[in-house]
C-alpha cells in the first residue's frame, strides 16, 4: 500500500484510507481533476446533499437532482462534471468520457432543451484541495488510496457502497480496508 502517491494523476479515483478519520474524507472517493506542482483539485463523488440543484443554481431551475458536495474548500462555488464533452465549449477531459465544467450557458440551454440527461452530469459545491506538496505528504502517511477512474463510477448512484467497492476493487490487503469497521475498534 505504499508509494501510491506515485501514481497520483489527473484522472485518478482518490480514496480515503481505513485509517482516515477526518470528517470531510471518513470513506470518501474523489476524482482528482488536477495534480501538479502547484498542489492538487478534486470532488468527492459519494456526497450528495439534501439540496436539488434546482434550488442553489440559477438557470438550472427545473433540475431536481441532488448537488453534491464536493469537497470543504470555496463552497460558495459550484462545479461540475459531465459525459458530453462533445457538447460543451470549454470543458476539459479528465479520464475517458468524463469533461469537467465547461460554458455554463451552453449547458442550461442544452438541459433545458432536453438534448443532455440529468444522468449525464454531476454539480459539487465546493472542491478538495491541497497545496503544494500536501497531498503527497498525506499519501505518505497513509492517508489515501488509488485507482484508475471510469465514467461508471463517477456517475454512480450508489454512493453509500461507492468506498467500499472501490477500495476492495484493488484487490489483495485492500480487500480487508474495505471490509474494516468505519471507526476503529469497533466490530
Amino acid at each position: 500500500m505504499l508509494n501510491e502517491f506515485d501514481q497520483l494523476t489527473a484522472g485518478k479515483l482518490t480514496m480515503a484510507s481505513a485509517i482516515m478519520l477526518e470528517s470531510n474524507f471518513r470513506r470518501t472517493v474523489l476524482l482528482m481533476c488536477e495534480h501538479n506542482e502547484e498542489g492538487s483539485l478534486g470532488f468527492i463523488l459519494n456526497r450528495p446533499l439534501e439540496v436539488k440543484v434546482s434550488e442553489a443554481i440559477s438557470g438550472f431551475e427545473d433540475l431536481d437532482i441532488s448537488l453534491y458536495m464536493g469537497g470543504p474548500v470555496q463552497v460558495d462555488t459550484v462545479h461540475y462534471l459531465h459525459t458530453r464533452g462533445d457538447l460543451i465549449d470549454g470543458c476539459i477531459e479528465i479520464c475517458p468520457g468524463v469533461f469537467w465544467g465547461g460554458d455554463k450557458e451552453q449547458l442550461s440551454s442544452l438541459m433545458n432543451s432536453g438534448v443532455i440527461d440529468s444522468s449525464e452530469i454531476r454539480f459539487y459545491l465546493g472542491y478538495a484541495g491541497w497545496s503544494a506538496g500536501q497531498l503527497e505528504s498525506e499519501f505518505r502517511d497513509g492517508s489515501w488510496y488509488t485507482t484508475e477512474a471510469s465514467r461508471d463510477i463517477v456517475f454512480s448512484v450508489e454512493y453509500e457502497r461507492m468506498w467500499g467497492r472501490v477500495v476492495r476493487s484493488k484487490g489483495g490487503d485492500y480487500y480487508y480496508a474495505a471490509n474494516s469497521p468505519e471507526i476503529p475498534g469497533m466490530n
